[in-house]
């Protein structure tokens, strides 16, 4: 794809979002490190400068060298990015006597082309500890809010917003994003899911050509969408593998391999739970469980990758959150778990890597799959972790404990199906606790498992939210797990939002 803007990470909470909202005006965009910027070209149309956790005046604040972009692209500071460029051209920032965080309004707004479609009582979203004082000569005022004399400013091509247009609670934060990148940087709005999959397609053809490639299948979105893809560039050369950690949900081997027949993949399965299981064995620390299932998952795959004679490639479902998320400069991005599908292969693999999807988020690739015919039965499904159930069983792994949870995962799964609920949540799944309680079972008292039940609704996994469930649906799955589940004699619910939590419990 052609980068009409690219977006530079200063580490804020929000960037995601940012390329999301200019994704969303059908517009290409990136993200990159603030000190790792990427090579400039013609298609480049404009500059977003994130807002970032840091201060300016901090010794280790974040700092960009701007040589080659400040006076060449247009340039949008959101936050800690309109503080900079304020600082950088000789203006003041300093700590806000009164610190903005929240719903604000704006007042005093200019009609320019950043602020086109504005009017005063605007509300904007606030997140910052430092506000500008006084701007440098030449740069003027373009709005204000009751507490900061400066909400929005610019100066030629120059803009700096003191507040977050991405988010939704800044009601016309679309517009403000597409008199930038549209008006004022005059982007291309042709990015869509069928450019994209024709694209992706003649480069997968150029980069791929006549080789093999292997690709592992979980009978998710991602894998499943870059398998068409590859297979619409390369054919029968593509060799999927479907590997059974017997960390799945209830019968999902089964389901999956029969979900691909018709599709004209050719897919493979694999059943290894007993290696998983040996791995696991008295492993109770989640990083350490997501470690030795990847290392057995390359050693399965490998050993499966060397029936394939003459393969020199390894696809992989990776998306743009697995990158984001897997990445750590500076601060930027920190990195918040590992992924056993980032960051290469060990030497002795002696394949090349390609994924299809590496710059996609998880709704972008759902369009796409559904602009290739996918079945809405496969581009319907939640996410569900590479690690599986392994990250849902708090503590040490064991075959009983993985099938106690299928059951009740089934029992969750199934009955939001059955009510209507599954497409209204994102993602959901039961989490094994490491902890037993007193019950009462007929006449007997009992000392059994707890089960948290979690559902979260979300556009692209990096913020989440719990999902209001009914509780008249919580209360019907509850009496069913504890009734058909033995060894489960509790539930509870999950009314964590991400941040702070995660939406895994591991």
């Amino acid at each position: 794809m052609q980068r009409s803007i690219l977006i530079l990470d200063f580490g804020s909470q929000y960037t995601q979002l940012i390329a999301r909202r200019v994704r969303e005006l059908n517009i290409y965009c990136e993200i990159h490190p603030y000190n790792k910027i990427p090579e400039l070209d013609e298609n480049l149309k404009g500059v977003i400068l994130s807002g970032s956790p840091s201060s300016v005046h901090e010794p280790e604040a974040p700092i960009p060298n701007l040589e080659g972009i400040l006076g060449k692209y247009p340039v949008l500071g959101i936050c800690f990015g309109a503080q900079f460029l304020a600082q950088h051209h000789g203006g003041s920032v300093v700590r806000s006597e009164i610190r903005e965080y929240g719903r604000a309004n704006l007042s005093s707004v200019t009609q320019n082309e950043l602020t086109k479609g504005l009017v005063d009582g605007e509300q904007v979203w606030m997140s910052h500890g430092d506000s500008i004082k006084e701007l440098p000569d030449g740069f003027s005022v373009i709005a204000k809010t009751k507490d900061i004399p400066v909400a929005a400013y610019c100066k030629g091509n120059i803009y700096g917003l003191q507040f977050h247009p991405e988010v939704y609670h800044t009601t016309n934060g679309a517009t403000i994003l597409r008199n930038f990148c549209v008006d004022i940087c005059g982007a291309q709005q042709d990015y869509t899911a069928a450019s994209f999959a024709e694209e992706t397609i003649d480069k997968l053809k150029k980069e791929v050509g006549n080789e093999k490639v292997i690709l592992g299948l979980s009978g998710g979105v991602d894998s499943s969408v870059a398998a068409v893809l590859l297979h619409k560039a390369i054919g029968e050369n593509l060799h999927c593998i479907f590997v059974d950690n017997g960390l799945l949900r209830k019968n999902e081997f089964e389901e999956v391999l029969e979900a691909y027949k018709g599709m004209g993949l050719n897919v493979r399965g694999v059943n290894a739970s007993q290696q998983f299981y040996d791995a696991l064995k008295g492993i109770k620390d989640p990083e350490q469980k997501r470690k030795n299932i990847g290392k057995v998952f390359i050693d399965v795959f490998d050993a499966e990758a060397k029936k394939v004679e003459g393969a020199t490639f390894l696809a992989q479902g990776t998306i743009y959150p697995d990158v984001i998320e897997s990445v750590s400069v500076n601060g930027p991005s920190a990195t918040i778990k590992s992924h056993h599908n980032v960051g290469g292969l060990p030497d002795f693999m002696k394949l090349k890597i390609v994924e299809p999807l590496r710059l996609l988020f998880k709704d972008e690739v759902r369009r796409v799959g559904k602009t290739l015919g996918i079945s809405d039965k496969i581009i319907g499904r939640h996410p569900f972790p590479g690690p599986g159930l392994a990250i849902r069983i708090l503590g040490d792994i064991t075959p009983e404990k993985v099938a106690m949870l299928q059951e009740a995962d089934a029992i969750y799964i199934n009955g939001l199906k059955e009510a209507g609920l599954y497409d209204q949540v994102w993602q959901a799944g039961a989490i094994l606790l490491p902890v037993q309680s007193v019950g009462v079972m007929g006449d007997e008292r009992t000392y059994e498992n707890c089960v948290a039940l979690r559902a979260v609704t979300s556009t692209d996994g990096m913020t989440a939210d719990w999902c209001h469930l009914p509780y008249e649906f919580l209360g019907e799955i509850s009496n069913k797990i504890i009734n058909r589940v033995k060894g489960i004699n509790r539930v509870v619910y999950d009314i964590s939002s991400k941040p702070p939590a995660t939406i895994e419990w591991e």
